[in-house]
């Protein structure tokens, strides 16, 4: 592969911000992110005094840019208290330029919402909720470890949509233990009458450093689970939902996530938090040479909040010429429409026809489109996002 660099040009390549909130009541069996059970005395005030220092640290890597969305993520980060959340954003707003429509999701949990009536959230200037439900069957909610019962997961979306939040997402998942078709669109149907205009709906994986990578549950068959999905898809497409990444529905009343657009496709955020990683685009910049880089921050809480200035930032790798077309691809082609070729060229700084070897067999197999001015699966090609991804290693 031969690289022919352009120079890159933050100011072209949107900019958001995460912030990780790390504690939860327990640990999901299924879950292989960065939580950890609430200490009994919870280090709330340090914990966002060290967001603050983190968020101060990182200023030198806006380079003149607005934050366009932000995503509030664990965790569980409706633990944290509203006060904190109002304090959080009130310094945050004075270090960063949010833009006027900038869009702030907040992850919430519904059996832990008795700390905010939704309405404090939205004076906070939070505008999306993304509520993780993962079902609305009391034994799959039992087998998955969550603290929530049905009625509690209905009753959050009502709430949010009733507190004035035009924008809810719910997460659910598929290919539960012993999960049927009927139950699993039984659930997408629960979501949609509950008041839903975003779905992520994806499938149980089991990963390692899991409870439940230690002791597997029965799983449905391939044969079952083949059925949920073409059940799930017909009925989504009937309600007017659009499945414009690999696992997001979005509803008529609704647009896309704008936060997790911007992941895929391949633009800047910054990560404050335990355990956050980002990835940034710098140009003339003090202290490092121009390139994309990505880098993190400690995963342990406890390490996070042992610092001088501020959380330490680890780990900060600038991403090698020929690992771009593979980190794009990962990205966008899990975007149904896929993205723009000049969004490829803005964001990694190569020339499309660098990527020509790759490309030109996949678009005479049908896989990718055949189009000069766009990168996209086709169809076909977007229900084996993996294999063409593996084709730009």
């Amino acid at each position: 592969m031969m690289f022919a660099n352009l120079q890159l040009e933050p100011k072209n390549i949107p900019l958001s911000l995460y912030i990780h909130i790390p504690w939860c009541i327990k640990k999901c069996p299924y879950c292989d992110f960065n939580s950890h059970s609430l200490p009994d005395q919870a280090p709330f005030d340090a914990y966002v005094d060290a967001l603050l220092a983190d968020a101060k640290s990182q200023l030198s890597f806006v380079q003149g840019r607005k934050i366009d969305t932000v995503f509030i993520g664990g965790g569980t980060p409706s633990l944290l208290p509203v006060q904190q959340f109002q304090r959080l954003f009130a310094n945050l707003r004075l270090m960063y330029d949010f833009s006027a429509t900038c869009e702030i999701t907040l992850e919430v949990n519904p059996g832990t919402l008795e700390h905010a009536p939704f309405e404090e959230y939205l004076n906070i200037g939070i505008n999306r909720l993304s509520i993780g439900v993962q079902s609305f069957d009391a034994q799959a909610l039992h087998d998955l470890g969550r603290i929530h019962n049905p009625q509690q997961a209905a009753n959050a979306i009502y709430s949010a949509k009733n507190a004035g939040f035009g924008r809810v997402n719910v997460d659910l998942m598929y290919g539960l233990p012993e999960q049927t078709p009927q139950k699993a669109v039984q659930d997408i149907t629960t979501a949609l009458q509950a008041g839903a205009t975003h779905l992520s709906w994806y499938q149980l994986t089991i990963e390692p450093n899991t409870a439940f990578y230690r002791t597997p549950p029965t799983l449905p068959c391939e044969e079952v689970l083949a059925q949920i999905e073409a059940d799930g898809r017909d009925l989504l497409h009937g309600q007017g939902f659009e499945n414009y990444e690999v696992s997001a529905w979005v509803g008529l009343a609704d647009r896309p996530c704008q936060h997790n657009l911007n992941y895929w496709q391949f633009g800047d955020y910054l990560a404050i938090g335990a355990g956050g990683h980002a990835k940034i685009t710098l140009h003339n910049h003090h202290q490092y040479p121009d390139g994309i880089y990505r880098y993190q921050k400690s995963r342990l809480p406890k390490d996070y909040l042992n610092y001088t200035e501020a959380p330490k930032l680890i780990n900060l790798e600038r991403v090698a010429d020929e690992n771009l077309p593979f980190e794009f691809m990962m990205n966008a082609l899990r975007l149904r429409q896929g993205v723009s070729t000049t969004v490829f060229e803005q964001r990694t700084g190569l020339l499309v026809s660098s990527i020509d070897n790759e490309m030109l067999p996949l678009q005479h197999q049908g896989l990718m489109v055949n189009d000069p001015l766009k990168i996209a699966p086709t169809p076909l090609g977007f229900r084996y996002v993996n294999h063409l991804v593996g084709k730009f290693l």
